[in-house]
């Protein structure tokens, strides 16, 4: 039996820049649903995810800024970087559709960032592994709440069903791109939590598919566009604006 690779060790400008931005962008996406969840205890279960990952975009972003030497701060990174500056997983980028889509991103990238962050904590940087502690404690509940709910609506009613099934079916190729050559080994626990939890939901597990990638070279989909021109409007209409 050969034994698996051990993983790469990553470049951490790269990393915390790619970890932030993923978790910034999925806050921003989630911060949509305030006033608009179907109930109003999900309404403010849903903003506390977001928020928690944008504390923890806060934390990698800060930690970039600092490495990187270049007189920019966290805000600095959030607010005045184009698309193609932006390192996040197409996957998270993806628009909020139905609340089963929402929860089925959740889902697929929530079972991906335990992993991640798991492994992250072991890091010998001190400051890598202790952001991802501490990220960690939070999305060990992130996936506990979004795996219920993936259960719950795929084997909830017929249409529950069916909004599942095909949010499922439309996120699968963006989540190929999680498993780059830091995370590689990460692939098999993670088919095994979604798998798992599909069948649980009684939702067919998607085929192989050609996976969409970029997102970690700065090549996003045309649905980042909008959701900067929204997040970053206050910062480029009235430039250096403070609290």
């Amino acid at each position: 039996m050969i034994a698996a690779a051990p993983p790469v060790k990553p470049d951490l400008l790269q990393l915390t820049l790619a970890m932030g931005d993923s978790d910034l962008i999925l806050s921003q996406r989630l911060g949509a649903w305030c006033g608009h969840g179907p109930v109003l205890e999900e309404d403010l279960a849903l903003a506390n995810v977001a928020l928690d990952l944008l504390g923890q975009a806060r934390m990698w972003l800060s930690l970039h800024a600092e490495r990187e030497g270049r007189n920019r701060t966290e805000d600095d990174l959030a607010f005045l970087r184009d698309a193609g500056a932006f390192r996040n997983l197409l996957l998270v980028e993806q628009p909020n559709g139905d609340y089963a889509f929402t929860m089925a991103r959740q889902f697929y990238f929530d079972a991906w960032h335990k992993l991640a962050l798991e492994q992250l904590a072991l890091s010998d940087d001190a400051s890598v592994a202790a952001i991802a502690a501490k990220a960690a404690k939070e999305v060990a509940y992130h996936l506990r709440r979004s795996r219920d709910w993936v259960v719950r609506l795929g084997d909830g009613t017929a249409e529950s069903h069916r909004r599942m099934q095909t949010a499922v079916d439309a996120l699968w190729p963006f989540t190929g791109e999680m498993f780059d050559e830091y995370f590689n080994h990460l692939r098999p626990a993670w088919q095994a939590e979604v798998e798992a939890t599909l069948q649980a939901a009684t939702v067919t597990v998607p085929r192989d598919a050609w996976m969409h990638r970029g997102g970690r070279q700065g090549i996003h989909t045309e649905k980042l566009g909008p959701l900067l021109a929204e997040m970053q409007f206050l910062q480029r209409a009235y430039p250096n604006s403070t609290w």
